[in-house]
């Protein structure tokens, strides 16, 4: 399965959730996303601020590439985003191009 870091956000709560950082795996057709031990499908452009849905709870999310200028909320929200550890490093020399800060584990909140 192909892998890719990006931006899960959980969108359920409103517009705005907590949001992580990570590496995703696609399934075959590209329909579905595997993150941390859950299974979104593709809304197929039929959500409200989400892009994908958990297919366990029903739940929505926007899934997306990482920005390399680190603007990934929609709305610029400067709420807390959390960097899986597994990807760290590789997100802040390969997709910021920021090697100073591979020991940043939350952007934009604390650090």
């Amino acid at each position: 399965m192909q892998s890719r870091i990006m931006y899960i956000e959980y969108k359920g709560d409103g517009l705005t959730g907590e949001a992580r950082i990570g590496r995703v795996t696609f399934s075959k057709t590209g329909k579905s996303v595997h993150y941390n031990g859950k299974t979104f499908q593709t809304l197929s452009g039929t959500g409200f601020k989400a892009n994908y849905f958990d297919v366990d709870t029903g739940e929505h999310y926007w899934i997306s590439g990482c920005k390399n200028n680190g603007g990934d909320r929609l709305y610029g929200e400067r709420t807390p985003i959390y960097i899986d550890e597994d990807v760290r490093v590789e997100y802040w020399t390969e997709i910021r191009n920021l090697p100073s800060l591979v020991n940043t584990k939350i952007i934009n909140g604390r650090k």
